[in-house]
Parts: C-alpha cells; structure tokens; sequence
C-alpha cells in the first residue's frame, strides 16, 4: 500500500517535515518507522491527504501523533486543507521501518 517511494517533490518535501515528528514512544521520527503510507497533495482543492497507521491500535499516543502531524501540516501549509487518514490496512509491521530508523533505534 504504502506510496511513499513515489512521491513528487512537494510530497517528498512534506515527508521531511513529517520527519520532524516523532512517536514518543520509540523516539523516532513516523516516517522512518513506516508509519506512512502515502501523502498526497492536490493544489486545486488545496489539500494534504496523508494516509497513515500507528505501531498498535491502543497506542497510548496515537492523538497526539497524529495531532502534531495536522500541525506540521498547518504551520508549513497555512492555506491548504490537512485531512490525516488513519488505517489499520495493512497492519504496521517491524520491517516497515527504514534503514534510517533502524540506525536510530540502535543508537538509542
């Protein structure tokens, strides 16, 4: 599912704001967790569709994720619309993290 390996280059960009926010809980950033599965942006409609899943369904910090990720998305895009999706298909797994968040996971 994920779709973030195609992006163009203002989604790429929003993908490293995204970097920028991090799940508490592991301190490292949602992006090289996995943890999204595409970013879209429609400059007609002014929107920023990002379609996103958490590490487990009772993540203690899910909101708050997902809150600072509408956040990210407000103070770099003031004029554009944010709609975060969160799915649980396909379920996060261990090996959707990135090479990037492995090296950050060790060196914790």
């Amino acid at each position: 599912m994920s779709k973030i390996s195609a992006l163009t280059p203002k989604e790429q960009e929003i993908a490293q704001l995204l970097k920028t926010v991090v799940d508490p809980e592991v301190g490292v950033n949602i992006v090289d967790l996995g943890l999204i599965y595409e970013i879209t942006m429609d400059n007609e409609t002014k929107t920023i569709h990002v379609v996103m899943t958490l590490s487990t369904r009772g993540c203690p910090l899910g909101d708050v994720i997902i809150q600072n990720v509408q956040v990210v998305l407000d103070a770099n895009y003031p004029d554009y619309k944010n709609d975060v999706e969160l799915v649980w298909e396909p379920m996060w797994s261990p090996e959707m993290i990135t090479e990037d968040g492995k090296n950050a996971i060790d060196s914790l």
